[in-house]
Order: structure tokens, then C-alpha cells, then sequence
């Protein structure tokens, strides 16, 4: 028998799809041609909406993408195989990026009244953004004094992406081959993509029920009709009215002055997006439970730590934003940092746990560990590379992080140690953390004010650090996709492949439309909606920090308590000795971690009602039939909201085009 106890919560999950028995190349020109598309009509569009109305087109892009190929490709009598697809989608995606937006932001601050009112515009260098405002006022980023910012740019993203590739890679090995966690949240983008190629005959032949793309026509369908509600009536409106439309308030209702009197220090409301209810049947039933209990339990808590002066900046009439602001600079901050520790502390030692046992198994089977009721198809053709590989690029890429920077920041000495131990510390550690939380409840950690905390507390003077290209990554979020690229049977080096040709296709229409955009009115403008209304508090809110390391008090000298992080420290540990006494489903105490990291508790609530729905009602109607079509059904109500948006967005854009004459 396995010296490991397999969770049965969690078998059901991994085994909800496993992967093929063979693995196949991915990557074909047709997968370029693609990613150009979205490029061209896409990505403009994308960063439109993102200025207008603070979201951009979604999964949108790489749905109509997939499905657009699919068709010319049948009409053309050729097969795309789930490889080529899942490529495809994943290109699709990764083309969205638009690292010279963060330009446009840029540009704006350097000349904002709040940065000019704190001192801190005066300050800025010039390779964040020229603060010339003859240079600013001509609106284009083809200029020599540009170039510094442009530079960085282009570093950050090179540098960025292998980085995120190669260790997402290697974090992806731990959590999945050594730890064999389920990965929940893959399967939605898996399955979408193979009921889409159950669409071809040769499937058919094989006399597999083409059940897939039914249910992810009915969630397209689903998809549809909310995203008008929720997203086209408000858009559309907005283009055609001078204000929208919204019968769902975005992003969502806040009832926290309703209730300040009942629940002091405590952030209620309600997010309308029906995703999270969707989601909410996804996603592992304890983990959802357990993530409803933290938010009781903060409702009870966050009044006595109110009562007993620990939450003291809290103020009556706070909305949702600043009481969970407050709330982490009085307490959360540094209760976080302790919970984090214990979940990364528990998590090194169950990879301990199973990496002796596997090595145990080894000397007696001279074989691979298999877990009960699952058959592990052969990874020998999936395209792995060596363990030295990942560290060795890793290394290499964060020394060019923190060699970078100490060039910028004239090598101050106490800048250079933050900066090793964000890259070389914190950075591996929540990357880890990350990736076992994906991998268990499809759920992300992060710790807020950390590089704040640390330049602070470093003792530099200015503002230039704020500004550098810190090594300060979370590299467990990319795990999902090489689980992905497991379950459609796709060898990874198609994915690496993709990488290489992504670069340059990413640089050139982002710098481009994002140029192309600016120049058509200044940002933020009436033009710009958006930006009009929420780009200066967020200037106002940045020249607060940035003017911390100015000589001048800052309340985030206040955030970090021993005490606190002690608190939070042994309160995880308690959590996993209770769960390994009782043995508890560990879905329930990573959600209820989640829900104690002061999480936005507006999605909770819908999360939690679409788990028991879906628990109780469809899982007993159907069975263990249900767990394999919810996934689906998630990935076709992604794309219904993603078309909608696509569409609004070509509204707007004809909308804005109409010529305007002088006369």
C-alpha cells in the first residue's frame, strides 16, 4: 500500500479527465495566423474597452478564434486536432497581452495634479515616463526621450515571459506528477476545447456521444443572454447615451453602510456576474464551504477586533474598498503573511512526505507510484525538460531582475537586499503556495503591501524605486495551463514553441494600437469614460505610497506586527494539525484560508449558493455525470459573455468614429 492517504475529495477531482495516452505537437503555422488575428482585431478592441469602461473583452478572444479556425478548416476538408486547438487557444490568449498600455497609465501620472500635489512627479526618472510636458502634449511614444520607458517595457515582457514559462513548468512538476493534485479548474478550458473538436468525424467514428459540445452550446446560450444584461446594455448605452444603462450594478451592490451598525469593520455586498455562480459548481464543494465559514467567521471577528481598537482606522460610512484597505493595514497584513507561512510550511512538508514515499515505492516496484482508481498514462513523449534547466533559467533571469535595477537605483544597499529577497525568497514561496492552492481548489494566494512594507522599511529616499523592474512574480498561477496542455494531450514543447513566435507579435500591436489610441485624445478624456472618473483617485492612492519613502510618515510603517503574523502562523498550523487528527477534506481548510486572506467577500455568497445547488440538486439528479458536464458548461458561458463583449466593443468603436466637424 502507498505510504501517501489519498484524498478522496481530491481523487474525484483528478479523475474527473485524465490525460490521453499519447501526447502530439501542437503547434502548426495555422496557430500564427491566428494569434495575427487576434492582434489585428482583438487586441485593439481590448484596450479600448479597457479605457472606457474598465474591463476588457475576456475569453472572448480566443473562443471566436478556436471556433472561426474550426469552421474555415472544415470548409477547407481539414482536421484540427485537440493539440492544435488547445495551441491555438492558448496563442489566442497569450496575444491579449498589452504591455505598452501601462504606457498610457505612465504618461498620465508623471502629469497628474496628485503626484505634482506629493511631491513626488518632480521625482520621477525618465525611464518610467518623461515628465517634458511639450513632449507629452504631441501624444506619441515614437519619440527618442520614450525610448528608456519603451526599453523596459520590452524587458520586462522578454524576461517576464520566460520566466513565467520555464518555472510555471517546474512549479506544474511539484504539484501535479509529486503531489498529484486535481487541478480543478483545468478541466474547463480542457473540456472546452475538446468539445469543440468532437465536432469532427473522425471522433465520431470512434463512437464517442458528441455530449460535449451539446452542454457547451447550452452554456454558450446561457452565456449570451446574461452578457446582455450584464454587459451589453450598460456598454452599448454608455456609447450611444451620456450614461449607461446598468440593471446589475458593476462590479457590484454595496451594502456595507446598511450594515455598519450590525456589522462594524465588515465589507458586505453582493457581485451580480452569474460566472461566480457557475464557477461556484465548479470548483470543489468543501472548498466552497470552507470559504463561506471564513466568512462567517469574519463577519463575528472583524466586530470584536473593531470593539477592541485592533481595527482603528475603520470609520462609519466606509464603503467596501476602504475597509478592507484599513482592515489590512491594522490587522489582515500581517495576519496574512502568518497563514501564508503555514500553508507554505505544510505544503514543503507534504512534498517531502510524498517524495520519500515515491522513492520508497521505487526501491520496492522499481516502478511509478500509482494512486488508487487511477491509471497513469506514460509522460514520456509530454516534452519534459531537466530539473537544472528550470533552476538554472530561473537564476539567470532573476539575477538580470535585480542586476537591472541596482543599475537604476545606483546599487543602494539595502534596495539590493530587498530586491534578492523578493526574487529569491518570497517570489519562490508564494509561487509554490499559489501552485498548490490552483492545484487543490483553483484558487490564487497573495500577500498585499509586501514590496511596499519592504521598500519602506529599507530606508531609501525617493521615488525611483517604486519604479524599478522588481523580481516580485507569482509564477503558480501558470501551472493550469501545462495541467491543460496534459488533459488535451499536448506535448509541451508546443507551448514553448508558441512563446517564441508570441513575443514579437505582442510588442508590435501593443506599442502600435496603444500609440494609435492615445492619439486620438488625450487619456484620461470625456472620451475615455473610465479613465475619467477613476484614473485620478488611483494617482491619489499611488502618491500616497510613493511619497512614503520621501522622509515623511507613512501609515505602512504601522501595517507589520510580530504579533499578528505570530497570530496568523499559528492559526494555519492549527488548522492542518485539526485537519490530519479529524482528517478533514483539505479542500475545506484551503478554502477556509482563503476566505481568512481578507478576500473580497462579494463573490463568496454566489459561489457558495452555485456549490450547493450544484451538490445537491445536480449531482444528485445526474450523479458523477454532473462533474464532467459543469466544466463544459463553464467554458460555454465564458464564451457566450465573451462574444457579447466582442460585439459591444465593435458598437463602441463605430460609435466613437463618427467624424466630428468644425462646423
Amino acid at each position: 500500500m502507498s505510504a501517501v492517504r489519498y484524498d478522496k475529495e481530491l481523487e474525484k477531482y483528478r479523475n474527473l479527465m485524465l490525460p490521453p495516452g499519447k501526447f502530439e505537437e501542437g503547434f502548426r503555422w495555422s496557430s500564427l495566423v491566428g494569434a495575427v488575428f487576434i492582434a489585428l482585431l482583438m487586441v485593439p478592441g481590448a484596450m479600448y474597452m479597457q479605457l472606457v469602461a474598465g474591463f476588457g473583452v475576456g475569453p472572448a478572444a480566443q473562443w471566436v478564434t478556436v471556433i472561426l479556425f474550426i469552421e474555415v478548416a472544415r470548409r477547407a476538408h481539414k482536421h484540427l486536432r485537440r493539440p492544435e486547438l488547445f495551441v491555438l487557444f492558448y496563442m489566442a490568449g497569450a496575444v491579449m497581452a498589452t504591455p505598452f498600455a501601462g504606457l498610457l497609465w505612465n504618461q498620465f501620472y508623471v502629469q497628474s495634479p496628485p503626484a505634482w500635489a506629493a511631491g513626488v512627479a518632480e521625482e520621477i526618472p525618465n525611464w518610467f515616463a518623461p515628465n517634458d510636458r511639450n513632449i507629452l502634449e504631441k501624444r506619441s511614444f515614437m519619440m527618442l526621450e520614450w525610448l528608456p520607458a519603451v526599453g523596459l517595457v520590452i524587458f520586462g515582457l522578454f524576461v517576464g515571459r520566460l520566466n513565467n514559462t520555464i518555472l510555471g513548468y517546474g512549479l506544474f512538476r511539484i504539484a501535479s506528477d509529486i503531489e498529484k493534485l486535481p487541478f480543478p479548474m483545468a478541466p474547463i478550458g480542457a473540456q472546452g476545447i475538446m468539445a469543440l473538436a468532437e465536432q469532427d468525424e473522425k471522433e465520431k467514428e470512434k463512437g464517442e456521444e458528441p455530449w460535449r459540445w451539446r452542454i457547451f452550446a447550452i452554456g454558450g446560450m446561457l452565456g449570451l443572454a446574461f452578457g446582455v444584461l450584464y454587459i451589453g446594455l450598460p456598454t452599448i448605452s454608455g456609447a450611444l447615451l451620456k450614461k449607461p444603462i446598468m440593471v446589475l450594478p458593476i462590479p457590484w451592490s454595496d451594502f456595507t453602510k446598511k450594515t455598519q451598525e450590525y456589522l462594524p469593520a465588515v465589507a458586505v455586498g453582493i457581485n451580480w456576474n452569474l460566472a461566480n455562480f457557475v464557477y461556484g459548481m465548479v470548483l470543489p464543494f468543501f472548498a466552497m464551504v470552507g470559504s463561506f465559514v471564513a466568512l462567517v467567521l469574519t463577519m463575528i471577528a472583524n466586530p470584536i477586533l473593531y470593539r477592541y481598537d485592533i481595527l482603528k482606522s475603520w470609520m462609519p460610512n466606509d464603503t467596501t474598498i476602504p475597509t478592507l484597505y484599513k482592515n489590512n493595514i491594522d490587522f489582515f497584513f500581517s495576519f496574512s503573511i502568518g497563514i501564508t507561512l503555514a500553508i507554505a510550511l505544510a505544503g514543503f512538508w507534504q512534498v517531502w512526505r510524498g517524495m520519500r514515499a515515491r522513492r520508497k515505492e521505487r526501491r520496492s516496484l522499481m516502478e511509478a507510484e500509482q494512486a488508487p482508481g487511477e491509471e497513469r498514462p506514460s509522460t514520456a513523449d509530454r516534452g519534459d525538460i531537466k530539473t537544472s534547466v528550470v533552476i538554472g533559467t530561473y537564476l539567470a533571469t532573476t539575477m538580470a531582475y535585480i542586476l537591472l535595477s541596482g543599475y537604476l537605483i545606483d546599487w543602494h544597499r539595502n534596495v539590493m537586499i530587498v530586491l534578492f529577497g523578493l526574487g529569491f525568497i518570497y517570489t519562490p514561496l508564494m509561487s509554490y503556495v499559489t501552485a498548490r492552492l490552483e492545484g487543490m481548489a483553483g484558487q490564487v494566494v497573495g500577500l498585499p503591501f509586501v514590496k511596499e512594507a519592504c521598500f519602506i522599511l529599507s530606508g531609501y529616499r525617493g521615488v525611483a524605486v517604486w519604479f524599478l523592474p522588481v523580481p516580485l512574480h507569482n509564477y503558480g498561477r501558470a501551472t493550469v495551463r501545462y495541467r491543460q496542455a496534459e488533459l488535451t494531450g499536448t506535448r509541451f514543447w508546443s507551448i514553448w514553441k508558441a512563446e517564441l513566435v508570441l513575443v514579437p507579435i505582442v510588442l508590435i500591436a501593443s506599442i502600435f494600437f496603444a500609440n494609435f489610441i492615445w492619439s486620438l485624445a488625450p487619456i484620461p478624456s470625456a472620451r475615455y469614460p473610465y479613465t475619467e472618473q477613476i484614473w485620478e483617485f488611483n494617482a491619489a492612492m499611488a502618491s500616497i505610497v510613493h511619497s512614503a519613502t520621501l522622509g515623511r510618515y507613512s501609515p505602512f510603517e504601522e501595517a507589520i506586527s510580530g504579533w499578528y503574523i505570530m497570530a496568523g502562523g499559528l492559526s494555519g498550523l492549527v488548522l492542518f494539525g485539526v485537519m490530519s487528527v479529524l482528517h478533514l477534506p483539505v479542500f475545506f481548510v484551503y478554502g477556509l484560508l482563503r476566505g481568512m486572506n481578507q478576500t473580497i467577500p462579494h463573490v463568496v455568497i454566489p459561489q457558495f449558493i452555485g456549490a450547493l445547488i450544484g451538490r445537491f440538486y445536480f449531482e444528485r439528479k445526474m450523479g458523477l455525470r454532473w462533474r464532467q458536464y459543469v466544466p463544459v458548461v463553464a467554458a460555454g458561458f465564458s464564451c457566450g459573455i465573451g462574444l457579447i463583449t466582442v460585439l459591444c466593443v465593435g458598437v463602441t468603436f463605430l460609435a466613437k468614429a463618427v467624424i466630428q466637424l468644425p462646423f
